[in-house]
């Protein structure tokens, strides 16, 4: 089992990540951050061949904290599994031809 998250941990992670998420499952937590463009491209690189792995190492990258048995039991690994994409957040961009 993880230690109590407080609201000031949480808040000091808002300062030093873009995002951060609670992801709960069956009783159990996980706060995790926005992956980094090298988080990504690690884990799609290697997801490419393998795409269990990409999860895996967006949750293991993106862990701050929680019940460590997310990461390892499989029932609640591919429950969050599902919900691991929209850690990945996309800003608005705009092209204008010139």
């Amino acid at each position: 089992m993880n230690a109590k998250v407080t609201q000031d941990q949480i808040d000091v992670w808002k300062t030093q990540h873009d995002g951060i998420f609670k992801i709960e499952v069956d009783g159990r937590t996980a706060y995790l951050r926005s992956p980094d463009r090298k988080t990504l491209s690690y884990a799609s690189n290697i997801g490419s061949s393998d795409p269990m792995k990409f999860n895996e190492i967006l949750l293991k990258n993106c862990w701050l904290a929680g019940d460590e048995e997310i990461q390892t039991n499989d029932s609640l690994f591919m429950s969050v599994s599902s919900k691991l994409a929209e850690i990945i957040e996309f800003k608005e961009a705009k092209l204008e031809k010139l």
